[in-house]
């Protein structure tokens, strides 16, 4: 089964731990295992928001994670952090 999440707005240390308790909460909850996280309308990530999904990364290791739609600015970052090594970007369509 296939999980979208879809993150909004800005991922910062001031939203990094609610986010981590509800994106924990919905994984747990699915039971998918295949999570796509939708960044499609984040505007904002600083290392939190790094934290978050490495986070999720280590937690959730038997499921594949993937991450969608981040712009220039959030892509950037993920790439030089080093995130898509683990989490691969969805290629396709949600």
């Amino acid at each position: 089964m296939e999980l979208v999440l879809e993150l909004r707005g800005e991922i910062d240390h001031h939203r990094a731990e609610s986010l981590r308790q509800r994106l924990d909460k919905e994984i747990l909850e699915s039971g998918a295992d295949k999570v796509i996280f939708d960044l499609s309308h984040v505007t904002f990530m600083d290392s939190s928001g790094i934290g978050v999904l490495l986070g999720r990364y280590k937690l959730f290791a038997t499921r594949k994670l993937y991450l969608f739609g981040a712009n220039e600015t959030v892509d950037r970052l993920l790439t030089m952090a080093g995130v898509y090594s683990v989490m691969p970007k969805y290629e396709e369509n949600l």
